[in-house]
């Protein structure tokens, strides 16, 4: 079963971040990108074959923190 989580990142401020954000998240196998947006991230994953932790260290990775994962 697939579960929605929501990503509060920080740093966020352009569309070229967007961008990083959107093709960081895109490359994880299990999680689909249903929107990024400047400061917020949402996505689709199936934690069986990923975890939540590993959605955010994918954001930190290219430069971003999430403050908060709902």
């Amino acid at each position: 079963m697939r579960e929605a989580l929501a990503l509060s990142i920080e740093g966020m401020h352009c569309g070229a971040c967007v961008r990083r954000v959107t093709d960081a998240l895109g490359k994880i196998d299990g999680v689909e990108v249903s929107s990024v947006e400047v400061g917020l991230a949402m996505v689709t994953f199936d934690p069986e074959r990923v975890a939540a932790e590993k959605i955010a260290d994918a954001v930190h990775r290219v430069g971003f923190t999430v403050r908060s994962e709902k």
